[in-house]
């Protein structure tokens, strides 16, 4: 009788997987190891008949275990690389540090990119909202009586943006590079799907930024 096992979509769940079955090779905290180079052919082989992880989701989970800050770090000239086992399997060379030290400058410029966006675009939204309040005031305090209606509505109503026919959907439903609506907000915001982490999806909006929004977010216009 066989049972059926779970597979593992989640990108940090496989890293933890990953760092319980080689404890002597991946961490979740403190300083990391340089990894082996090729590593990833040595876990599709000794994970072949794991039915719990796919080679798409290890490949994935170790691109995000290799580029995090935490790892980069430990990229240093002399360093010794390990194996699944925690056995040396090479060491550190000064190509390799100064790509690591290249590619967390990289990183840390496009996180301080998006803080920038993001902080840009709450400041754009405060003064919108100020002003439709104080137009929102001056309407109520000029109403004689209940024809002003008219008169808040129009000082009160940006225009309309045109109404988009939207539609949930799962994340089944959905793929990389897929064209999205996502709720922000009032109104939807345009974007393209980057990652899918079971109800976790990533959507890079056209601004530039990219959110990690619940699928109940996410909408597909009809």
């Amino acid at each position: 009788m066989t049972t059926d096992v779970k597979k593992i979509t989640n990108t940090k769940e496989v890293i933890a997987y990953l760092a319980e079955k080689f404890p002597q090779c991946f961490s979740l905290e403190g300083d990391a190891q340089p990894l082996k180079i090729g590593i990833f052919e040595d876990l599709a082989t000794r994970l072949e008949n794991d039915d719990a992880v796919s080679k798409t989701r290890l490949r994935t989970a170790l691109r995000h275990y290799t580029n995090s800050w935490r790892y980069l770090r430990s990229v240093k000239v002399g360093a010794k690389r390990v194996d699944l086992d925690g056995a040396e399997a090479g060491i550190i060379e000064e190509e390799h540090q100064q790509h690591a030290e290249q590619t967390l400058a990289e990183s840390k410029a496009a996180a301080a990119e998006r803080a920038a966006a993001k902080r840009k675009e709450q400041a754009a939204k405060a003064p919108k909202t100020a002003a439709a309040n104080q137009e929102a005031r001056k309407a109520r305090a000029k109403r004689p009586g209940k024809k002003p209606t008219a008169v808040k509505s129009a000082a009160n109503k940006p225009k309309a943006a045109p109404k988009l026919d939207l539609q949930a959907v799962t994340g089944s439903d959905l793929k990389v590079g897929q064209q999205v609506q996502v709720k922000a907000g009032n109104s939807p915001v345009a974007g393209q799907v980057t990652e899918i982490d079971r109800d976790d999806i990533y959507v890079q909006l056209q601004n530039g930024l990219t959110v990690k929004v619940k699928v109940n977010a996410v909408f597909v216009t009809k």
